[in-house]
């Protein structure tokens, strides 16, 4: 569960969730399921609680530095990136938060960015564990899904 829980929050997190792909997190919960290691609900559950902690850190880091995110090596070097998602907040709202959940290229910078918008922090939060827990619950189907595939 710990493993399912850090990969999770490490895919979430801004600047690591770059370079995580949720495709190992898909195989290592395809494996746990498949040898019984770990139940549908524990991950899930696993999975939308680190989901969260990566999400909820790198909002409140949005809030925290402010406008001076935009001049992080980070954000410089992902600028096309960047500029397309702040599109889509501007446009969206706060329905960029399961829309950034569901698209891995985008998934660790929209927390970051909303943060940095001013969005409210408890309508990110209730927004974001909606949409952590339905990510969680299509990560078990898939992860089922792949199991029995295999």
């Amino acid at each position: 569960m710990l493993l399912v829980f850090m990969l999770a929050c490490f895919e979430s997190l801004i600047g690591i969730g770059l370079f995580v792909s949720g495709v190992f997190l898909l195989g290592v919960a395809s494996y746990l399921l498949s040898q019984e290691l770990i139940s549908g609900t524990q991950l899930a559950i696993s999975a939308a609680a680190g989901a969260m902690l990566g999400d909820h850190v790198g909002f409140f880091f949005g809030r925290f530095l402010g406008p001076r995110l935009h001049h992080t090596r980070l954000f410089i070097r992902h600028a096309d990136r960047i500029l397309k998602t702040e599109n889509m907040i501007a446009r969206w709202g706060g329905i960029a938060v399961p829309i950034g959940r569901f698209v891995p290229a985008i998934r660790s910078i929209v927390p970051a960015l909303l943060g940095t918008s001013g969005f409210a922090p408890n309508r990110f939060i209730l927004i974001d564990t909606l949409s952590c827990a339905t990510w969680a619950g299509a990560l078990v189907l898939l992860a089922t899904g792949v199991d029995k595939l295999v």
